[in-house]
Order: structure tokens, then C-alpha cells, then sequence
């Protein structure tokens, strides 16, 4: 049986393009979306469109790596990142904004900008089936398409108001061709003491380089310039549980040992919490 076309997704059909062609628009078609040539994509019974063509993206967000995300941000101790990226976008752009969230996760980030936007429609992309499962029902305004934030997105040129980037890769070229000129590209990344604490205990876990900050404003800096940026940073109490969510929710999961997480004495209860949320405009 045909899987019915999500009312999210129906709201951005005009912003997605076929991936193959790359400019033709897509139509819906017995539970698939289909360009006029006949390139034909599924919709996964969770709602969300797969679009990735080719050799598949390996994406580091398993099924475990996605629960313990969602355990995690249940909690809210990252609420104050979300309330940062809403008002940033909400101060940007007008309430009938198109957000773009790439790397979108479960769609926990987007949904916070479309609860501060009331009449605006979000799409997520993320490589990782499991999150998008999440991501089509984080909200009722919110889309969700499987692709990769490294391959030439599957949108229109100039059609975001948006772009929201939390924790996850980019790609500027991309970003630039898919906003508005007059719209904002949103960037929250960790800073160096971020999570220090529970860093220090479980060297293992991946660091943060040092050069980041430098290096994300070198290769943003043909594309965007920098506008606003904010400082949101507060101590936040873990209980066990939390620790270990936190943990597995990062590819950090793949290198620390069950030995450690079994270390009670290892875990912290307080964690610092720490990101830098920019606004770019382009160029």
C-alpha cells in the first residue's frame, strides 16, 4: 500500500529538486516522489523522503546513538542552546521564514525555531535513517529528507530563509547557493570547555580542536560574514543516566571503553555547558 504524502513534506515539495537532474522539481506519485524524467524517490513509511542517490553517506548515527539523543535532550539540559538558536532565527527573519536544518539530527534544534516562527516550515536533511524517523515527526511544520550536508543539496537556489547548522558538518557553498540574499545562516558549535569535565575524566572521548574556531571562520569567510554572535554557557547536573546518554550520543560512544562507563567515579555529576551560536550573512 502507497505511503500518503506527509503534510509537512507536501509544504516543501516547491523547495526540493531532484537530485539527479538536479533542477527539475519533484512531484509526489503513489507513495514516491518523482521528477518529470522519471526519477522516482521513496517515501519511508516515517515520513521522511529519501533522496540520497549513489554510494550511501555512513553515518555515525546508529539506532542506540539516536536513543540516547533523545533520552538526553528529553532532560532539556540542552534547552538553553535551543532557546538560542530560536531567538537568533527569530530575530532574523520573518515569522513566514523556510528553515533549512542541515545535519538535523532527530529535528529537536528545528522544532525549538518553528515553535518560535508560527507561520513558518522547516526541512531537515540528515544522512542517518534512524534520526530522520524522528526528525518527520518533530513537528507538525517540519519535513525530513535523507541526504548528505557534503553532496550538492537536493533544493532550489535562493530558497531558505534559514539556515540552521548545530554541531554539524557544512558545507558553505551550499549554504550561500540555497539562502536568500537576505537571509541567515546559523551556526552553534562547541567551544573548548565544553563538557570539560566529563572530557577530562574519559580522555578518550574526542576532543575539541583548539584551531576550530579559526578554521570554521576561514572556510565560512568567502561565502558569509559575521554578524551577531553569542555566548551561551551554564553548568548543568547529570545523573548517571544522563552521563551516559551524553556519551553515546557522540561518536565519542565508539571510543570509550565499557570498562570506564562502568566506573562510577569516573562520571561527573556537573558538566559545563558551552557553545558559541553565530549569525552569518551572505556575502
Amino acid at each position: 500500500m502507497p505511503v500518503s504524502l506527509p503534510p509537512a513534506l507536501e509544504l516543501s515539495l516547491d523547495l526540493l529538486r531532484c537530485p539527479t537532474c538536479r533542477k527539475r522539481r519533484l512531484h509526489p506519485d503513489h507513495g514516491a516522489l518523482r521528477c518529470p524524467v522519471g526519477h522516482t524517490f521513496d517515501i519511508a513509511r516515517h515520513g521522511y523522503a529519501g533522496l540520497l542517490t549513489g554510494t550511501r553517506a555512513i553515518s555515525g548515527d546508529d539506532a542506540a546513538m539516536v536513543r540516547a539523543r533523545g533520552r538526553f535532550l528529553s532532560t532539556g539540559t540542552y534547552a538553553p542552546i535551543r532557546q538560542a538558536g530560536a531567538r537568533l532565527a527569530a530575530d532574523a527573519v520573518s515569522e513566514q521564514a523556510t528553515v533549512v536544518d542541515v545535519g538535523c539530527g532527530t529535528g529537536y534544534y528545528l522544532a525549538g525555531v518553528l515553535d518560535q516562527l508560527p507561520g513558518a516550515r522547516g526541512l531537515g536533511l540528515d544522512t542517518s535513517v534512524r534520526a530522520l524517523r524522528s526528525a518527520a515527526r518533530a513537528h507538525e511544520r517540519a519535513a525530513a529528507v535523507a541526504w548528505d550536508v557534503f553532496r550538492p543539496f537536493p533544493l532550489a537556489d535562493g530558497v531558505a530563509d534559514v539556515v540552521l547548522d548545530v554541531f554539524a558538518p557544512r558545507n558553505p557553498a551550499e549554504f550561500h547557493r540555497v539562502l536568500r540574499p537576505t537571509g541567515r545562516l546559523i551556526v552553534i558549535r562547541p567551544t573548548g570547555r565544553h563538557l570539560a569535565e566529563l572530557r577530562g575524566r574519559l580522555p578518550a572521548m574526542v576532543t575539541i580542536d583548539p584551531a576550530k574556531e579559526q578554521r570554521l571562520h576561514r572556510t565560512l569567510a568567502p561565502f558569509f560574514e559575521a554578524a551577531v554572535t553569542e555566548r551561551v554557557e551554564y553548568p548543568a547536573t547529570l545523573t548517571r543516566l544522563d552521563a551516559l546518554d551524553l556519551v553515546a550520543m557522540t561518536p565519542s560512544a565508539h571510543h570509550v571503553s565499557r570498562a570506564d562507563l562502568d566506573d562510577d567515579g569516573l562520571l561527573p555529576d556537573q558538566v559545563t555547558v558551552s557553545v558559541l551560536a553565530t549569525v552569518y550573512q551572505p556575502r
